[in-house]
């Protein structure tokens, strides 16, 4: 897994053999950082990463010079990854890792996002609720902000009534929704 912007463009990171996470492809990751280089000053950006898997779009924010990143994992061998991964490229100091369920993390969550990110495992049950969750009447999403939720083409969100817009990167879809 590579880093394909920022100060850390061309770095890689090596998850261990094993490694059930799917990471979001360059080819995706390109065109969706070109979306929000353009929308937003990412110095100044909070960010949440929900299933974090790999680490890789916490990884892309840091290195772009986001300093206030928090990334959720279950998983404790990818958890374990992402803290020693950061520690290896420098950027510890910019990303929080909490080991925490994301469904039991979000009604717990205090604090507000200019972008939460979440890419769920693609056969996780309960997927096509992530934006009622995450958009509830306490947002985490800042007035402004997006979720930004990768999924597979079976899903489809345009009817939401706060959804955006949808990017198609070959099969990766990723789905954009805004607070009113």
């Amino acid at each position: 897994m590579r880093i394909i912007g920022g100060k850390l463009k061309g770095k890689s990171v090596m998850p261990p053999s094993g490694f059930m996470a799917r990471p979001t492809t360059d080819f995706a990751k390109e065109g969706l950082f070109n979306i929000l280089q353009n929308e937003f000053d990412f110095e100044e950006l909070s960010v949440l990463d929900l299933f974090s898997g790999t680490g890789s779009i916490s990884f892309e924010f840091a290195s772009r010079g986001c300093t206030d990143i928090i990334s959720i994992e279950m998983n404790p061998l990818h958890a374990k990854f992402i803290k020693q991964a950061s520690v290896q490229l420098g950027i510890s100091k910019n990303i929080q890792q909490i080991r925490h369920n994301v469904f039991d993390f979000i009604p717990l969550c205090t604090k507000q996002f200019d972008i939460v990110f979440a890419d769920p495992p693609y056969s996780i049950e309960g997927l096509e609720t992530i934006p009622e969750r995450v958009l509830d009447s306490h947002s985490i999403v800042k007035q402004g902000g997006y979720l930004i939720l990768e999924h597979p083409k079976e899903f489809n969100f345009e009817s939401h009534p706060l959804f955006v817009k949808e990017r198609k990167y070959g099969n990766v879809h990723f789905s954009f929704f805004s607070p009113k």
